[in-house]
Protein backbone atom coordinates (compact mmCIF):
# COMPACT_ATOMS: atom_id res chain seq x y z
CA UNK A 1 0.00 0.00 0.00
CA UNK A 2 1.26 3.72 -0.55
CA UNK A 3 1.50 5.77 2.09
CA UNK A 4 2.47 8.98 1.83
CA UNK A 5 1.01 10.73 4.75
CA UNK A 6 3.26 13.69 5.70
CA UNK A 7 4.69 13.77 2.79
CA UNK A 8 5.83 17.57 0.98
CA UNK A 9 5.91 16.64 -2.89
CA UNK A 10 7.18 19.33 -5.57
CA UNK A 11 6.04 19.02 -8.83
CA UNK A 12 7.23 21.14 -11.21
CA UNK A 13 4.80 21.65 -14.81
CA UNK A 14 1.60 20.73 -12.25
CA UNK A 15 -0.72 22.88 -13.33
CA UNK A 16 -2.22 20.45 -15.95
CA UNK A 17 -1.86 17.38 -17.65
CA UNK A 18 0.49 14.31 -16.30
CA UNK A 19 1.76 17.37 -13.72
CA UNK A 20 -2.09 17.76 -12.42
CA UNK A 21 -2.37 14.40 -12.44
CA UNK A 22 0.49 13.30 -9.97
CA UNK A 23 -0.79 15.90 -7.81
CA UNK A 24 -3.94 14.33 -7.02
CA UNK A 25 -2.66 10.98 -6.65
CA UNK A 26 -0.08 11.96 -4.59
CA UNK A 27 -2.47 14.10 -2.55
CA UNK A 28 -4.71 11.00 -2.71
CA UNK A 29 -2.32 9.02 -0.68
CA UNK A 30 -1.46 11.81 2.21
CA UNK A 31 0.75 13.99 0.48
CA UNK A 32 0.79 17.49 0.74
CA UNK A 33 1.30 18.48 -3.36
CA UNK A 34 3.20 22.09 -4.54
CA UNK A 35 2.24 23.10 -7.14
CA UNK A 36 4.79 24.73 -9.81
CA UNK A 37 3.89 26.20 -12.69
CA UNK A 38 4.59 29.11 -15.26
CA UNK A 39 0.61 29.15 -15.29
CA UNK A 40 -0.59 32.41 -14.98
CA UNK A 41 -1.58 32.82 -11.22
CA UNK A 42 -5.61 32.85 -12.33
CA UNK A 43 -4.84 29.15 -13.90
CA UNK A 44 -2.71 27.88 -10.60
CA UNK A 45 -5.67 29.42 -8.12
CA UNK A 46 -8.18 26.96 -10.17
CA UNK A 47 -5.86 24.01 -9.94
CA UNK A 48 -5.87 24.60 -6.35
CA UNK A 49 -9.32 24.76 -5.95
CA UNK A 50 -9.77 21.60 -7.74
CA UNK A 51 -7.81 19.53 -5.08
CA UNK A 52 -8.59 20.88 -2.23
CA UNK A 53 -12.74 20.50 -3.02
CA UNK A 54 -11.23 16.78 -3.57
CA UNK A 55 -9.72 17.08 -0.15
CA UNK A 56 -6.41 18.07 -0.90
CA UNK A 57 -4.21 20.16 0.89
CA UNK A 58 -1.73 22.07 -1.42
CA UNK A 59 -0.04 25.37 -2.09
CA UNK A 60 1.45 27.14 -5.51
CA UNK A 61 4.14 28.57 -6.87
CA UNK A 62 4.52 30.62 -10.08
CA UNK A 63 7.56 29.61 -10.97
CA UNK A 64 9.93 29.41 -14.10
CA UNK A 65 11.99 26.44 -13.79
CA UNK A 66 14.93 27.88 -15.58
CA UNK A 67 15.10 30.53 -12.91
CA UNK A 68 17.73 29.91 -10.68
CA UNK A 69 16.21 32.43 -8.06
CA UNK A 70 12.89 31.75 -8.17
CA UNK A 71 13.44 28.06 -7.88
CA UNK A 72 15.74 28.81 -4.82
CA UNK A 73 13.12 31.20 -3.06
CA UNK A 74 10.05 28.44 -3.61
CA UNK A 75 12.69 26.00 -2.12
CA UNK A 76 13.80 28.11 0.49
CA UNK A 77 9.96 28.77 1.40
CA UNK A 78 8.55 25.33 1.43
CA UNK A 79 11.22 24.60 4.04
CA UNK A 80 10.24 27.44 6.17
CA UNK A 81 6.95 26.33 5.93
CA UNK A 82 6.75 22.73 6.25
CA UNK A 83 10.30 21.91 7.69
CA UNK A 84 11.13 19.15 4.56
CA UNK A 85 11.17 18.55 1.08
CA UNK A 86 10.41 14.63 0.83
CA UNK A 87 9.65 14.01 -2.99
CA UNK A 88 10.55 16.05 -5.89
CA UNK A 89 8.72 15.31 -9.58
CA UNK A 90 10.51 17.05 -12.57
CA UNK A 91 7.51 16.80 -15.24
CA UNK A 92 7.95 20.45 -16.76
CA UNK A 93 8.85 20.28 -19.95
CA UNK A 94 7.63 21.82 -23.88
CA UNK A 95 8.00 21.06 -27.34
CA UNK A 96 9.07 23.04 -30.17
CA UNK A 97 9.30 20.86 -33.21
CA UNK A 98 11.11 21.29 -36.55
CA UNK A 99 13.61 19.16 -38.59
CA UNK A 100 16.91 20.23 -37.31
CA UNK A 101 17.85 21.83 -40.77
CA UNK A 102 14.86 24.13 -39.85
CA UNK A 103 15.55 24.55 -36.31
CA UNK A 104 15.54 27.94 -34.58
CA UNK A 105 18.85 28.20 -32.44
CA UNK A 106 16.08 29.58 -29.82
CA UNK A 107 13.35 26.45 -29.60
CA UNK A 108 16.70 24.43 -28.68
CA UNK A 109 17.76 26.25 -26.49
CA UNK A 110 14.03 26.46 -25.09
CA UNK A 111 13.66 22.87 -24.77
CA UNK A 112 16.96 21.93 -23.19
CA UNK A 113 16.62 24.67 -20.36
CA UNK A 114 13.45 24.21 -19.56
CA UNK A 115 12.96 19.76 -19.83
CA UNK A 116 17.26 19.71 -18.97
CA UNK A 117 18.34 22.60 -17.07
CA UNK A 118 15.12 22.54 -15.27
CA UNK A 119 15.81 18.77 -13.75
CA UNK A 120 19.00 19.88 -13.09
CA UNK A 121 18.58 23.57 -11.65
CA UNK A 122 14.83 21.96 -9.29
CA UNK A 123 17.19 18.76 -7.75
CA UNK A 124 20.37 20.84 -7.03
CA UNK A 125 18.18 23.22 -4.94
CA UNK A 126 16.09 20.77 -2.79
CA UNK A 127 19.14 18.27 -2.41
CA UNK A 128 21.17 19.82 0.29
CA UNK A 129 18.05 19.18 2.38
CA UNK A 130 17.03 15.90 1.31
CA UNK A 131 20.92 15.10 1.94
CA UNK A 132 20.77 16.17 5.42
CA UNK A 133 18.03 14.16 6.76
CA UNK A 134 19.07 11.23 5.18
CA UNK A 135 15.90 11.14 2.89
CA UNK A 136 14.25 11.93 -0.24
CA UNK A 137 12.15 10.53 -3.67
CA UNK A 138 13.48 12.21 -6.45
CA UNK A 139 11.74 11.34 -9.93
CA UNK A 140 12.42 12.47 -13.70
CA UNK A 141 10.40 12.43 -16.05
CA UNK A 142 12.12 11.53 -19.55
CA UNK A 143 9.77 10.34 -22.59
CA UNK A 144 9.85 7.45 -25.35
CA UNK A 145 11.42 9.95 -27.73
CA UNK A 146 14.30 9.93 -25.51
CA UNK A 147 15.41 6.61 -25.49
CA UNK A 148 13.93 5.72 -29.67
CA UNK A 149 14.62 9.36 -31.10
CA UNK A 150 12.32 10.69 -33.17
CA UNK A 151 12.10 12.79 -36.53
CA UNK A 152 11.78 16.35 -35.87
CA UNK A 153 12.37 16.38 -32.22
CA UNK A 154 15.85 16.26 -31.68
CA UNK A 155 15.69 19.10 -29.52
CA UNK A 156 12.95 17.21 -27.10
CA UNK A 157 14.65 13.71 -27.48
CA UNK A 158 18.18 15.17 -26.74
CA UNK A 159 16.74 16.59 -23.18
CA UNK A 160 14.80 13.47 -22.52
CA UNK A 161 17.70 11.39 -23.24
CA UNK A 162 20.00 13.63 -20.95
CA UNK A 163 17.79 12.88 -17.92
CA UNK A 164 17.90 9.13 -18.07
CA UNK A 165 22.05 9.73 -17.85
CA UNK A 166 21.16 12.33 -14.63
CA UNK A 167 19.31 9.80 -13.67
CA UNK A 168 21.82 7.16 -13.28
CA UNK A 169 24.50 9.35 -12.32
CA UNK A 170 22.94 11.36 -9.42
CA UNK A 171 21.77 7.63 -8.16
CA UNK A 172 24.90 6.67 -7.70
CA UNK A 173 26.40 9.68 -5.82
CA UNK A 174 23.52 10.06 -3.53
CA UNK A 175 21.91 6.61 -2.66
CA UNK A 176 23.92 6.23 0.08
CA UNK A 177 22.23 9.05 1.65
CA UNK A 178 18.76 7.58 1.73
CA UNK A 179 18.04 9.44 -1.37
CA UNK A 180 16.08 7.43 -4.78
CA UNK A 181 16.55 8.75 -7.90
CA UNK A 182 14.36 7.32 -10.97
CA UNK A 183 13.18 8.33 -14.33
CA UNK A 184 9.43 7.63 -15.96
CA UNK A 185 9.67 7.59 -19.72
CA UNK A 186 6.07 7.77 -20.71
CA UNK A 187 4.90 7.03 -24.60
CA UNK A 188 2.47 8.70 -25.92
CA UNK A 189 -0.72 10.20 -23.51
CA UNK A 190 -3.51 11.80 -23.69
CA UNK A 191 -2.61 15.48 -22.50
CA UNK A 192 -2.84 19.03 -24.21
CA UNK A 193 0.05 18.20 -26.16
CA UNK A 194 -1.57 15.52 -27.77
CA UNK A 195 -5.26 16.72 -27.85
CA UNK A 196 -4.30 19.49 -30.65
CA UNK A 197 -2.83 17.14 -33.29
CA UNK A 198 -4.59 15.68 -35.90
CA UNK A 199 -6.52 12.64 -35.52
CA UNK A 200 -4.42 10.85 -38.70
CA UNK A 201 -1.26 11.51 -36.79
CA UNK A 202 -2.65 10.00 -33.39
CA UNK A 203 -4.27 7.64 -35.18
CA UNK A 204 -0.74 6.35 -36.70
CA UNK A 205 0.75 6.40 -33.28
CA UNK A 206 -2.26 3.83 -31.57
CA UNK A 207 -1.66 1.73 -34.31
CA UNK A 208 1.85 1.34 -33.11
CA UNK A 209 0.84 0.38 -29.34
CA UNK A 210 0.15 -2.72 -28.73
CA UNK A 211 -2.84 -1.86 -25.99
CA UNK A 212 -4.35 0.23 -29.09
CA UNK A 213 -4.94 3.47 -27.18
CA UNK A 214 -3.13 6.50 -25.83
CA UNK A 215 -2.46 6.49 -21.96
CA UNK A 216 -4.08 8.70 -19.54
CA UNK A 217 -2.26 10.39 -16.96
CA UNK A 218 -3.39 9.04 -14.04
CA UNK A 219 -1.37 6.16 -15.12
CA UNK A 220 2.00 7.96 -15.15
CA UNK A 221 1.12 9.54 -11.60
CA UNK A 222 0.28 6.09 -9.96
CA UNK A 223 3.87 4.99 -11.14
CA UNK A 224 5.07 8.06 -9.49
CA UNK A 225 3.12 7.48 -6.68
CA UNK A 226 4.58 3.89 -6.04
CA UNK A 227 8.39 5.12 -6.85
CA UNK A 228 7.47 8.21 -4.06
CA UNK A 229 6.58 5.35 -1.51
CA UNK A 230 8.92 3.18 1.06
CA UNK A 231 7.99 0.20 -0.93
CA UNK A 232 10.31 1.76 -3.30
CA UNK A 233 13.02 2.20 -0.99
CA UNK A 234 15.15 -0.45 -2.93
CA UNK A 235 14.71 0.86 -6.47
CA UNK A 236 16.99 3.84 -7.89
CA UNK A 237 18.90 4.39 -11.34
CA UNK A 238 15.91 3.24 -13.22
CA UNK A 239 13.63 3.85 -15.71
CA UNK A 240 10.14 3.27 -15.94
CA UNK A 241 9.07 2.83 -19.51
CA UNK A 242 5.50 3.08 -19.37
CA UNK A 243 4.09 3.19 -22.92
CA UNK A 244 1.30 0.55 -23.63
CA UNK A 245 3.86 -1.77 -25.17
CA UNK A 246 5.18 0.60 -28.06
CA UNK A 247 8.24 -0.10 -27.19
CA UNK A 248 9.93 -3.36 -25.30
CA UNK A 249 13.14 -4.20 -23.65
Amino acid sequence: MVDLRNQIAIITGAGRGIGFATAKILGGYGATPIICDVLPESELSKTIDHLQSNGIDSFSYRVDVTNKEQIDKMVQDVLERWGHIDILVNNAGLTRDAALLRMKDEDWHLVLNVCLQGTYQCTKSVLKSMVKRRYGRIINISSVVGVIGNAGQVNYSSAKAAIIGFTKSLAREIASRGITVNAIAPGFFDTDMTRNLPEAIKEGWINQIPVGRLGQPEEIAEAVAFLSSQAAAYITGQTLHINGGMVMY
